[in-house]
């Protein structure tokens, strides 16, 4: 029998998709064919015109891959496709963690399955059309096989360990769940770059020289202690441009992506990266940690308060209450929070980003880590002008142009 949660989860997924397709309508109407007047000077016509095809062709390409999610999602639900795989699972196994692993395994492979078509289209087509792509077939089919392996390895194990708490220390269960978590969260951050990105990429040391050099020039005037940089090969994926920091104490590092030489120098470079410690300097990786980790624990207190609710697992059409039915409907209807806490998080991220900024432009130049946004912009076809509500919704960065004005 349908109840108020089927109902509700219903409308959940159909508002959240429909809702995002009014949100990149709106910023469709960013668009225009000159360049605008703020771009002046950044971006030229040519440039601008097909940063605008990217986008267009992406987001097209996108909201086709969600609305066929969204059609599969609505017929597991209205099908009871998803007591059809719980059935599975207890054929096989009477267990209740073994049944939980099945579960969501087969869903994962299955989603998987789904999602390959759409993830090869857009790297081997988009990507490609546009000269980004440096992904082999090769490659694709390793970072598949690569990314189950990490399934298996790192999260069966994980919900193994949850549902046996859930089913073994009753009403209090989510508390002890938020403890694992959260030491599991503590050690990816710490470890994350030495044994994760290993796996799917080579790291090695930066090299002695010019650039080098005048890393250890910005580090030094920023007071940061600084003994590992890292150059990662991103080109063997994209041309795409990145650098981020990871880890704390002696764990911390830099990671250059190897592609960043070819689109800036190494005074540009320099500045990306005064940016990056910015982000250490002001606490923010612990201060997004401790967010993460409240977050995580307010979505177990709700959950502990639901769990066992039996309407919860009949939403999704079985009859037997269990931690993974309910734990999988529970997570569909948790979106609407999951949105709040999300804005929270991209309005702290943006605030984060300023002060980063600030610090480098105080510390090293403002104008240099202006100049390698810049750059970075319209080499990866970025959306300069994305609209306000757009960018309260989804951006974790603040705009180009809103950095850049900071930045002066």
């Amino acid at each position: 029998m349908l109840n108020v949660f089927f109902w509700l989860i219903l409308i959940i997924v159909i508002v959240s998709h429909f809702t995002g397709l009014y949100l990149d309508y709106l910023n469709n109407k960013m668009w225009s064919d000159e360049v605008p007047e703020k771009l002046n000077g950044i971006i030229d016509n040519e440039e601008y015109s097909r940063s605008q095809q990217y986008y267009r062709e992406n987001k097209s390409f996108s909201n086709i891959a969600s609305t066929f999610n969204l059609i599969v999602v609505l017929l597991m639900l209205t099908l009871a496709g998803f007591t059809f795989i719980d059935n599975i699972a207890r054929s096989i196994s009477s267990n209740e963690i073994i049944i939980t692993l099945l579960f969501f395994g087969l869903i994962g492979i299955a989603t998987d399955i789904l999602g390959i078509p759409f993830s090869w289209y857009g790297t081997f087509r988009i990507e490609e059309k546009y000269g980004f792509n440096k992904t082999t077939t090769r490659v694709f089919i390793s970072d598949h096989i690569k990314g189950w392996l990490l399934v298996i390895i790192l999260a069966g194990p994980l919900l193994a360990l949850i549902t046996w708490i859930y089913y073994k220390t009753g009403n209090m269960f989510w508390v002890y769940i938020w403890i694992v978590m959260t030491l599991f969260s503590l050690f990816m951050n710490m470890f994350y770059s030495e044994l994760i990105v290993p796996i799917f990429n080579k790291q090695k040391p930066l090299e002695e020289g010019e650039l080098r050099d005048e890393i250890e020039k910005m580090a030094k005037t920023a007071q940061f202690k600084l003994t590992n940089i890292y150059t990662i090969d991103g080109s063997k994926r994209s041309t795409k441009a990145n650098a981020y920091f990871s880890g704390f104490g002696q764990k911390k590092r830099i990671v250059l992506y190897d592609t960043l030489s070819n689109d800036l120098t190494n005074e540009e470079i320099a500045a990306v990266l005064a940016h990056e410690i910015g982000h250490y300097k002001k606490r923010h990786t612990r201060t997004m940690l401790l967010a993460g980790i409240i977050q995580t624990g307010l979505m177990l207190f709700i959950f502990s308060l639901l769990a066992d609710n039996e309407l919860l697992s009949r939403a999704l059409g079985t009859e037997i209450s269990s931690f993974h039915i309910s734990l999988l409907a529970f997570i569909l209807i948790y979106s609407p929070v999951s949105l709040i806490l999300s804005l929270i998080m991209n309005y702290l991220s943006r605030k984060h980003e300023f002060e980063a900024d600030e610090f480098a432009k105080n510390t090293y130049s403002g104008e240099l880590l202006a100049s390698a946004l810049k750059k970075l912009s319209v080499k990866n076809l970025s959306n300069m002008i994305p609209h306000p509500v757009y960018v309260f919704f989804y951006y974790s960065h603040p705009p180009l142009l809103e950095r850049i004005e900071n930045l002066d």
